[in-house]
């Protein structure tokens, strides 16, 4: 038991140093530094809120349209940053792995974790700016909200943990992870309710986890506002299932990583 509180101490101690690294290296120590993480995904929910707002008007579906882009569109963008960062993130810090306490998993949980803090952050600052303004509401219920988010950050992961080792394997991966996220915007629940859809599209989308996740977090903010959707059950499991291939993939991977 003291080895494994003694392992457990090391690796928060690793993470930490490369989380430090990590943000100096980005984003420097001038200006607002790191607090730049948390300042654009702030700027692209606010402007794809006032966008909507003209658009649909102050309220669709009994909601603020403002609340209800800028819930989705957080997420949304650490999901983006997230994987885009994962594309070859072994050669940018391959030299790290000198360092026996260091392993492959450290540098992709960082990276993540990182995106996460900004995204929450810049969630609470908007959310906070917004309540003020009467545009946002008060959160319904905070044990649904976090567990959604728990649920999105997990799926995150574990499909950075994928792309990680195969952008390592084919330059290829790298060109279609932003592509990919894209093409993964319908399925994140960002721009809609499964309650708005038909039930076949709904069902469908119930094995993204990000949808479950969004859902939850929808229902954790506007509360009986929404009718929510969601299978905790499928999404964790699908999110398990991508981390056990993940992890795999990263252990094949470190074999033939030159340090």
């Amino acid at each position: 038991m003291e080895r494994f509180k003694a392992a457990l101490r090391i690796q928060f101690l690793v993470l930490k140093a490369l989380m430090i690294r990590e943000l100096t290296t980005r984003f420097g120590r001038e200006n607002i530094g790191f607090l730049w993480l948390m300042a654009e995904p702030l700027l692209f929910a606010g402007l794809v809120g006032i966008v909507w707002t003209f658009m649909k008007g102050p309220e669709s579906h009994g909601i603020s349209v403002v609340a209800f882009v800028a819930s989705g569109y957080i997420p949304l963008t650490f999901m983006r940053h997230a994987f885009s960062k994962s594309a070859c993130i072994f050669v940018a810090n391959g030299a790290l792995l000198y360092h026996r306490q260091i392993k492959i998993l450290d540098f992709v949980i960082t990276r993540v974790v990182i995106e996460a803090i900004g995204a929450m952050m810049a969630y609470v600052f908007i959310g906070a700016v917004l309540c003020y303004f009467d545009l946002f509401p008060v959160p319904a219920d905070v044990s649904s909200l976090l567990l959604g988010w728990g649920i999105y950050v997990l799926f995150v992961l574990s499909i950075s943990l994928v792309l990680a080792p195969l952008s390592e394997v084919s330059e290829v991966v790298e060109k279609l992870v932003p592509v990919s996220t894209y093409i993964a915007i319908p399925f994140s629940g960002t721009f809609n309710m499964t309650s708005w859809l038909g039930p076949t599209a709904g069902s469908y989308l119930m094995w993204s986890p990000m949808v479950s996740g969004m859902e939850l977090m929808r229902a954790g903010l506007f509360g009986a506002a929404v009718t929510p959707y969601y299978d905790i059950t499928l999404a964790l499991s699908v999110s398990l299932v991508c981390l056990t291939i993940g992890l795999i993939l990263c252990r094949r991977v470190r074999k033939i990583l030159a340090v």
